[in-house]
């Protein structure tokens, strides 16, 4: 098995996902959604039992891997030494039919032949229960069934099948399709269905692309961004995953493992946010419809900081022993205990998600007084909560403090309430959250301040550094040329960077001292340093990071401030999310060209 590696691409359809290393392997994906059962788990499993589909090439000698620029669908041209060669495409079906998004629950492949005549085996073995059950394996006419204990995957193909059943190489002499998905008969032939819903997958992301309102300069990277961050919207629900996969180390042999196929109302605000900066608005009106349903079943009461992407609450950390992990480094974890933390800046986070549904005259749904009323109850906690030690949006594990970020959450609440009050005309309302936000600003920035660090601190009488006061700019709690925000920004750099990369803070966690550089970080300096007026400085940094990026255009988590390699899980809304903001916040405008 080759090295696991996070140069990886990524497949989806918003009903589920797929990742493809640069040989064109299947290594990653679970079904039938985000967060259910890796059928291929390579990723995590490199041993011969590991779960996979490849096309490979006798002879390998060259790999090169594409996009179609500005969709979700994957080439991989594989050469071998005799020159001759096979492309194979990737994509999960994704169009309008009768009137509807059609998402089908379905991995279409395409394997062309460049020149000569190749030869490739195809290995086809998907694993149930997280790898501890092999399929029964059966042969129709025109397909092979893979039957697992609760879930039948049905591979449709043109190819030989006694060739693919067996492991067998062959040459491949034309176009050969394979469609993967449920145990279902095809309306039309395999081919032309592949090569249709190819051209329509193509299309509809094509005209995805060119709505997005995007900034002059770094378009490419920004149009893969937010096709990335589209892909993370689990459209059934409006859930939005923080990436999808578990378990890839923060850092080398770190033990920093955690599940995030799941819905974090902070990084889904974060996500919304980018992509209305964009103009897309769309994700956001399919989100609300998510966070509403939470917002009401809370009753005003405790909110989790996440949830599962069909609202399930529980989500029960355990450790998964059988499987050796990315690189052998465990543990392999499924759920997440952070789902029991109390980490009170997930009030703000709500209703930021919400805030621009109350303004925003193009949206299908827009915002009103209901929506108003149950909001006004996720204030109500968060303008109680604001003083209260919490978790922290860092889930620290054993450690409560009065967390600056969470107060600054708390208030961006307020003052959000404030601002729709304001527009559905509630004088009394606006004034009463104008006065609560007044009352939580001027108490951050009097017990936030660390006089000995001359820093905002990450806690209220705390003097530790912690890059997540960088957002008092981004969310308006204060003016970034005050003189208290610029110092604070020097001392972030001078203790939390290290040439570009930024860490998340400076006091050691549950684990010790982070090793790696948190991405969102690195862009949230970024974003600061523009606003102080250090522009050409944030640009430095920001190109720097952008050759960071996987050959394909993604962001893990982390990156090792030392070797530059990715870690954590991938791809990592957050740091998508980033790259969105910086780009648009650096960009010359476009009337400086038109």
């Amino acid at each position: 098995m080759r090295p696991a590696s996070l140069q990886l691409g990524m497949i989806g359809n918003c009903a589920y996902s797929a990742l493809v290393d640069p040989l064109g392997r299947i290594v990653w994906c679970c079904l039938p959604r985000f967060d259910g059962d890796p059928v291929f788990n390579a990723l995590l499993d490199d041993s011969p039992e590991g779960a996979l589909w490849a096309f490979e090439l006798e002879e390998l000698v060259h790999a090169e891997q594409a996009y179609e620029p500005n969709t979700a669908v994957l080439r991989t041209r594989l050469h071998d030494r005799r020159g001759a060669g096979i492309e194979i495409t990737d994509f999960a079906p994704r169009f309008t039919s009768r009137g509807r998004m059609f998402r089908p629950v379905t991995l279409m492949r395409t394997v062309r032949v460049l020149q000569g005549s190749p030869r490739m085996r195809v290995r086809l073995r998907p694993r149930f229960d997280w790898g501890r059950v092999a399929p029964v394996v059966t042969q129709g006419s025109s397909h092979i069934r893979y039957v697992g204990p609760g879930l039948t995957l049905r591979l449709n193909c043109d190819a030989p099948l006694a060739y693919v059943m067996a492991e067998t190489p062959f040459v491949v002499d034309r176009d050969m399709h394979f469609i993967l998905g449920p145990d279902e008969t095809l309306e039309t032939g395999i081919a032309e269905t592949t090569r249709r819903f190819e051209q329509e997958t193509a299309t509809h992301w094509r005209g995805w692309s060119r709505s997005l309102a995007l900034p002059l300069e770094w378009q490419d990277a920004v149009i893969r961004a937010a096709i990335t961050l589209k892909l993370s919207l689990y459209e059934d629900t409006g859930a939005i995953v923080a990436a999808m996969t578990t378990s890839i180390p923060e850092a080398p042999d770190s033990g920093r493992n955690w599940d995030y196929r799941y819905c974090w109302l902070r990084d889904a605000f974060f996500v919304v946010r980018a992509l209305n900066s964009l103009s897309e608005v769309a994700t956001m009106e399919e989100y609300l419809r998510w966070l509403m349903n939470v917002v009401v079943r809370s009753g005003g009461g405790h909110i989790q900081p996440l949830y599962g992407i069909g609202g399930e609450d529980r989500l029960t950390e355990q450790v998964l022993p059988h499987l050796p992990g990315y690189r052998g480094m465990g543990p392999v974890r499924v759920g997440n205990q952070a789902q029991e933390h109390f980490q009170h800046d997930v009030y703000g986070n709500v209703v930021l998600g919400a805030a621009q549904a109350f303004h925003d005259r193009r949206l299908l749904r827009p915002a009103g007084a209901a929506e108003f009323t149950h909001l006004e109850a996720v204030g109500e906690r968060a303008f109680r909560l604001h003083d209260q030690p919490d978790a922290g949006m860092w889930e620290l594990r054993t450690r409560a403090r009065v967390h600056t970020s969470s107060a600054l959450m708390s208030w961006a609440a307020c003052d959000r309430l404030a601002k729709v009050a304001a527009t559905l005309r509630l004088p009394q309302r606006e004034a009463l959250w104008r006065e609560r936000a007044d009352t939580v600003r001027e108490r951050i920035l009097r017990e936030a301040w660390s006089e000995e660090r001359q820093a905002f601190a990450e806690s209220f009488g705390g003097r530790d550094l912690d890059a997540s006061v960088l957002l008092m700019a981004e969310v308006n709690l204060i003016d970034p040329r005050d003189p208290r925000f610029v110092a604070t920004v020097d001392a972030l750099e001078r203790h939390l960077c290290e040439g570009p990369y930024m860490r998340r803070y400076e006091a050691p966690d549950d684990f010790g001292r982070p090793e790696t550089a948190f991405n969102i970080c690195s862009f949230w300096r970024i974003d600061a340093l523009a606003r102080i007026g250090r522009r050409e400085q944030a640009r430095e940094i920001f190109e720097t990071l952008l050759a960071r990026r996987n050959t394909l255009g993604l962001l893990s988590e982390d990156t090792h401030p030392v070797t530059g390699e990715a870690w954590g899980n991938f791809p990592q809304t957050y740091s998508m999310v980033g790259l969105i903001q910086a780009a648009a916040r650096l960009s010359a405008r476009w009337d400086s060209v038109i």
